[in-house]
Formats: structure tokens, C-alpha cells, sequence
């Protein structure tokens, strides 16, 4: 653990209290985000979880070392609006018998899985630890990690969902808290319910695990017939697969508290008989553009992409910096309004920075500041306010050698995920440092030789672990990164 850190407190959705950050394992600290539905281009509004959870995830490795913390980000490739695409885009080819609606629905799942990474990745966000795949999960694996129908019929056994209709039903009234995260009552739901359009379920609030597929839609064989999994479920597997029945942290927009989250609470609890899920939730706020709700009828509907590559927001494209510090500039559980005027001013702000930056040849060390105002519940802005701070003092200073401001104010940059030029380093010390690395790995003191890697990473070296092809040994290598 770095020897800057002070504390790590988060907000709690589930509690609504900011509290300490206790991990149920330092040396495995774990967290799942919910990812893209790969039915089109991500929008801007899908960037922000990205983002947000990006910075966590960069500072959570920072204090407990890159390799004890795992990152689950899912893709949701089986969904009714995918299906609705597919026929959409390929519904002559699918009629003319050429291809098959499972093929289709995986053409437009890759296209936009595969657009969606090249737009995160011009955001400077990490790819994740593992990103699996809903259709990956559904039915029993050889691996034996946790698979949806499985956990179906775990709820069915402990009397937690039942058959009707040609669905399977989680039953809301078999777990007395349901609502904890949302703070909602069985009682308000079906006061609002419309029985009579599901009459076959037990209670209103009562969704959906598994339901049947006709021939003209996707579909795996199960215990309750041909069919598919409703849209909760899939998340519940996917997280106990990679990161156990209960976990450290589960985040994603405000919009997914309910019903998504709430019913990924139920589930994964009464299929496991756990008291929690994950010990912190975390939501970040909703989006709007230029001061109104983002929709395609009011025209203001922006994908990723768009913003990237197309002149349609503010008659021009935007670096992926310069939204990603836009984003960052609003805390994340406040609301944002994404405007021409916000990126204006980050691109001035990121500008400022960089011309400060460029003023050390190097890297130095993370601001202690900058980690404590993060450890903070991700405060963005004060983190921020340091970097301003420092780029007055690098342009002031008029000292002979290095630049301390500069360099601290480059390491901050490359942290946080902003391209500063390749890093001009030392290859000498470089070397010096993974011989101590290795010499650390093989005495088995892994807190010291993270530190050492986590160091170099600030300053723009990345480390490549391997093995000799000739001799077996452990083999690392290194390259500057942008």
C-alpha cells in the first residue's frame, strides 16, 4: 500500500453516508461496473460511468498495487433491442435464408463492442481487468464459474422464484428487505402496478429471470424451455464469476439503482444466502446537454463517436481528453450539463497544463495532494484546483535544474489519464529499478515491488512481465508510454 495514503472514504448509495473504504481483502480488491448494451454506438451519457469509475479504478491500484485489485466491466450482448437491430440491418439477408438471426445479432454486437473500445480508449480510460460477455455466461460452463441458468435454479430451490406462463419470476415477497438500495416498498410498486397486464405474476414488482424464445429470436435450451434470460440476471453471474458471491464495489449511473440494481441485489443475495452483494454501491449523476434531457427527438442525441470524429456538437470534434476532463470537472454524483461552454473551458484548462508540463523532462512524483483529494470520494475538482496550482508554480519558477512543480504536475497528468508527450527517462535507473523489482518478487515482498512498478507507471514507463522462451525465468520489459 503506498505510504501517501491517508484514507479512502466513498458515498454508499445503499447507506447514503460517505464511510471508510475497508476492502475484504486487501491483496484482491474488487469491483464491477455495468457496461454497454451493444445494440449501437455508445452515447456520451455511457462515457461518463467510464470515465468516473476509470479514475477509481487508476486509484485504487495506486494504493493497493496493479496487481491486487480486478476491474469487471461487462458487455450485455443479449437483449431485445439487439435483436431488434440485427433485424433491422440484416432482416433481407436473414429472410433469403443467407444468414441466421444468431449470426446477425453477432455482427452488430462486434461492430459496436469494437466501436465502443476505440471510443473509450480515446477517452484515456484503462481497459478493465476482464470484460466478459452475457452470452458467454447463460448456461452451465466447463470452467465451472457461476452461469445464469444455474442461478436460476438455485432461486427456484431456496423458493425465491417460481414458473408461470413460460417464465421464471423472482418472487419480490420472499425477501422480506427487498428495496434497501432504492429505497422502495413492495408496497409503493403495486399501488402503481398495472395487475392486469401480468396477471400471471404472484406481485406486481415481481420480474423476470428466464422467458421463452420464439423461433424468430435468440435462444438457449433450459430446464423451462428455449429461451433467454431477463436483463438482471445476467449481471449477477457475470460478477460472481470473477469477483464471488460479495464483493467490495458495484457501480454505474444513478439511472440503474432502479430496477437494475435492485434486482441484482435479490438475486444474487437469495441465490447465494448472503447479506449483501457488494459492500459499497456507487452511482454517479445524470447528464444533460446544453441545459435539456439528451434525446433524438430533440436532436440533441450525441454518441460517443460523434463527438469524436464529426463536427456535429459546436460545429467541430473534440480530443478525447478534453471530453474526459469535461466529465471530470463535475463531481460524480452531482448532475452535469455537457455544453460547448464545458469543453471550451477544459480544453483551455488542459492546455494551461500541458504547457506547464512540458517544463519537466521528466515525470516525478504523485502529488500527495492530488491522491488525498481523490481518496476523498473521487473530488474531481479539488484534485484539480492542485494541478492549477502547480501549473502557476511551474511557469513561475525560475530556479537552475529541475522543475519540481512541472514534474509533479506531469506525473498528476499521466495519472489521471491525460496524454503529456512520451515521458524522456532515465534507462539507467529505469534497469536499476526492475533489478530491484525482481529481487523483490523473488523474496516474495510484493507490497515493495508494486511500488516500484506503480512508480514507474507514473512516470510513463509501463513494465511487461514474462518468461525467458529459452530459460523459463522471469522476463520483464518495459516501454514509455503517451
Amino acid at each position: 500500500m503506498s505510504d501517501a495514503f491517508k484514507g479512502l472514504r466513498l458515498y454508499n448509495t445503499l447507506t447514503r453516508t460517505k464511510t471508510d473504504f475497508v476492502p475484504i481483502d486487501a491483496l484482491n480488491v474488487r469491483m464491477y461496473v455495468c457496461g454497454p448494451t451493444v445494440y449501437d454506438f455508445a452515447h456520451i451519457g455511457n462515457a461518463r460511468p467510464v470515465i468516473v469509475f476509470d479514475v477509481l479504478f487508476r486509484l485504487l491500484r495506486h494504493v493497493y498495487g496493479q496487481a491486487h485489485v480486478t476491474y469487471v466491466r461487462n458487455i450485455t450482448d443479449v437483449d431485445d433491442k439487439i435483436n431488434a437491430r440485427a433485424l433491422r440491418d440484416f432482416g433481407g439477408e436473414i429472410a433469403a435464408g443467407k444468414l441466421s438471426l444468431n449470426e446477425a445479432i453477432r455482427r452488430v454486437t462486434e461492430k459496436t463492442a469494437d466501436q465502443f473500445h476505440r471510443d473509450v480508449a480515446t477517452l484515456g480510460c484503462l481497459e478493465p481487468t476482464v470484460e466478459p460477455r452475457a452470452t458467454e455466461f447463460v448456461e452451465p460452463r466447463a470452467d465451472g464459474k457461476a452461469d445464469m441458468i444455474t442461478l436460476i435454479q438455485s432461486l427456484i430451490k431456496r423458493a425465491h422464484a417460481y414458473v408461470a406462463a413460460g417464465e421464471v419470476l423472482f418472487d419480490t415477497a420472499s425477501m422480506p428487505d427487498y428495496g434497501q438500495l432504492s429505497k422502495r416498498n413492495l408496497d409503493e410498486q403495486q399501488a402503481g402496478a398495472r395487475i392486469a397486464v401480468d396477471a400471471h405474476k404472484k406481485n406486481p414488482g415481481d420480474f423476470v429471470l428466464w422467458k421463452l424464445s420464439s423461433q424468430e429470436e435468440p435462444g438457449w435450451e433450459s430446464p423451462w424451455g428455449r429461451g433467454r434470460p431477463g436483463w438482471h440476471i445476467e449481471c449477477s453471474a457475470m460478477s460472481a464469476a470473477y469477483l464471488g458471491e460479495v464483493f467490495d464495489i458495484h457501480g454505474g449511473g444513478l439511472d440503474l439503482i432502479f430496477p437494475h440494481h435492485e434486482n441484482e441485489i435479490a438475486q444474487s443475495r437469495c441465490a447465494h444466502g448472503t447479506d449483501v452483494m457488494a459492500n459499497i454501491w456507487m452511482h454517479n449523476g445524470f447528464l444533460q446537454v446544453e441545459g435539456q434531457k439528451m434525446s433524438k427527438s430533440l436532436g440533441n442525441f450525441y454518441s460517443i463517436h460523434d463527438l469524436l470524429e464529426t463536427e456535429t456538437f459546436g460545429g467541430r470534434s473534440w480530443p478525447g481528453e478534453v471530453l474526459r476532463l469535461a466529465m471530470l470537472m463535475t463531481h460524480y454524483r452531482e448532475p452535469i450539463d455537457f455544453s460547448v461552454r464545458k469543453l471550451e473551458e477544459a480544453e483551455n484548462t488542459l492546455r494551461k497544463w500541458k504547457r506547464a508540463a512540458d517544463l519537466a523532462p521528466a515525470a516525478g512524483d504523485l502529488p500527495t495532494k492530488v491522491v488525498e483529494a481523490l481518496s476523498d470520494d473521487l473530488a474531481t475538482y479539488a484534485a484539480f484546483q492542485h494541478l492549477t496550482l502547480l501549473a502557476n508554480e511551474a511557469a513561475e519558477f525560475d530556479g537552475k535544474g529541475e522543475n519540481p512543480a512541472a514534474a509533479s504536475l506531469k506525473a498528476a497528468l499521466l495519472f489521471l489519464g491525460f496524454d503529456v508527450g512520451a515521458a524522456k527517462v532515465d534507462e539507467a535507473a529505469v534497469n536499476k529499478a526492475i533489478a530491484r523489482r525482481l529481487e523483490l518478487i523473488a523474496a516474495k515482498n510484493w507490497a515493495e515491488a508494486d511500488r516500484i512498478r506503480d512508480d514507474l507507471l507514473a512516470q510513463g514507463v509501463q513494465l511487461k512481465d514474462g518468461k525467458d522462451p529459452a530459460t523459463g525465468e522471469r522476463l520483464t520489459t518495459w516501454e514509455v508510454k503517451r
